[in-house]
């Protein structure tokens, strides 16, 4: 049962850097199916994939196109990003890159920050890899980074995506429209997040 206790003592079991603080490091968080860890030179193969899959790319309405040069200059400018932390989503039985995991534009006044979650592709979907990243990112955020809420927007006619934020607590709170497309802007709080996963098991870093 996710009580007080239980995310305070998860915050002494990770690295620990609050929402005021100039730099967030980037732990690795292990969970049952996935871990949660910092990016490497290595992952820009998949990276590069996962940004041109045709399925991923359209439920995320991106629009632009990277090289693999841009892509290698991205991952090294995440791996010393201070202000934000990346994770990639690894799979725990294979070791593979599954996706990645976001928590980004921290703002101090508010105490809060956007979240973002993006998988490989088609096969990576329907199998739980992105619940329990999300999971264990919420957990972060809230035990570790002391954040009050987490925001984030997903397009209206993704709705598989919606259920996996929803499962973590996620509630609508606005909408919008913008380049032909619907959005839907949801936040987490704090206090409903500690609701939402009353009796149910949380994933351990």
């Amino acid at each position: 049962m996710a009580d007080e206790r239980e995310v305070t003592g998860y915050g002494e079991a990770a690295a620990a850097s609050g929402l005021d603080d100039p730099a967030w490091p980037t732990p690795t968080l292990r969970g049952d199916r996935i871990t949660l860890r910092p990016y490497r030179g290595a992952d820009v193969d998949a990276l590069w994939e996962m940004v041109h899959d045709a399925e991923g790319t359209d439920l995320t309405a991106t629009k632009g196109t990277f090289t693999r040069e841009q892509t290698e200059a991205w991952v090294a400018k995440i791996i010393d990003a201070e202000d934000r932390i990346d994770w990639v989503i690894e799979e725990a039985s294979s070791g593979e890159y599954a996706g990645e995991v976001v928590i980004n534009e921290r703002d101090v006044d508010l105490r809060s920050a956007n979240f973002r979650i993006s998988l490989r592709g088609p096969a990576w979907f329907g199998r739980g890899l992105g619940t329990e990243a999300t999971l264990l990112a919420c957990l972060h955020a809230f035990s570790t980074l002391h954040l009050d809420a987490l925001t984030l927007s997903v397009l209206a006619r993704n709705p598989r995506a919606q259920r996996v934020y929803e499962k973590a607590g996620f509630l609508v709170s606005g909408s919008y429209h913008e380049d032909e497309e619907d959005w839907i802007e949801m936040r987490l709080t704090r206090a409903r997040w500690l609701e939402a996963m009353k009796g149910r098991e949380l994933p351990r870093a």
